[in-house]
């Protein structure tokens, strides 16, 4: 596997950290039933894909049946985090070219399947915006507990907006020093502009004090009933930006 702790350093930090937001997920899951859950980001290289294919193996790993869909049909990397093939996905499932069972796959986690995006388009908005797309993931609904959405960046295209209308919450992920604070803002508005259901934004490659630790630390945030954005990770001593409260 490429980069995903959860598998290869069950016991390190950065796989507790990883544990830990799926907890602050499933609180959010208390009063909604969340079972899709999108994944986007400001920016390409935040970190997105790895964030979705750790969160998705401790997911499985409390034995729910767990799906990735990687729906970047511009950009796909779910295959590569995977070191599986990207032959047939997602598209030629909705272009009727393959069977969603000859297209899903099986990962070496168990109760963790993957599909990947397939033949990249030359229209993928229009794709993703189609009914065939909202089915799908509709069907896939009734098949697994937690369907997992890796999308585009919505700071830079539509997709993530799209796919948010079929989405039941959607997590953002923040480059720590990698994003501005402008961009940030403006994709987040994005998403507020259309309902969707902000879940959470996942700092990634934030340093802890006192570490010299590369790879960084991950945390979530959630939003209280009066606005205020709380950190659910004690651990993390540092101050992060509220840039993410919505308009009133």
């Amino acid at each position: 596997m490429n980069n995903i702790v959860t598998i290869e350093n069950p016991k390190s930090p950065i796989a507790e950290s990883y544990r830990n937001i799926r907890t602050n997920i499933e609180f959010s899951n208390i009063d909604k039933d969340l079972k899709t859950i999108l994944f986007t980001s400001s920016q390409q290289n935040e970190g997105k894909t790895t964030i979705v294919s750790n969160l998705a193996v401790t997911f499985a790993n409390l034995d729910k049946k767990v799906i990735i869909v990687d729906c970047d049909l511009r950009n796909p990397s779910v295959h590569k985090k995977f070191k599986i093939g990207n032959v047939y996905g997602v598209t030629d499932v909705l272009l009727e070219k393959k069977s969603f069972n000859s297209c899903v796959k099986e990962t070496d986690v168990k109760n963790l399947d993957v599909i990947t995006a397939g033949e990249i388009p030359f229209n993928p908005s229009e794709i993703l915006s189609s009914k065939k797309m909202k089915e799908f993931i509709n069907n896939l609904k009734e098949v697994y507990d937690y369907v997992f959405i890796d999308t585009p960046p919505i700071g830079i295209v539509t997709d993530a907006g799209i796919l948010s209308t079929y989405s039941d919450g959607v997590a953002m992920v923040v480059g720590s020093g990698e994003v501005s604070i402008e961009l940030a803002k403006v994709s987040v508005e994005r998403l507020n502009k259309i309902n969707a259901n902000l879940i959470g934004v996942i700092l990634n490659k934030f340093n802890i004090e006192g570490t010299n630790s590369q790879y960084g630390y991950y945390g979530m945030y959630y939003e209280e009933d009066n606005g205020s954005r709380l950190s659910r990770n004690k651990k993390n001593k540092r101050k992060k930006l509220n840039i993410f409260s919505k308009k009133k």
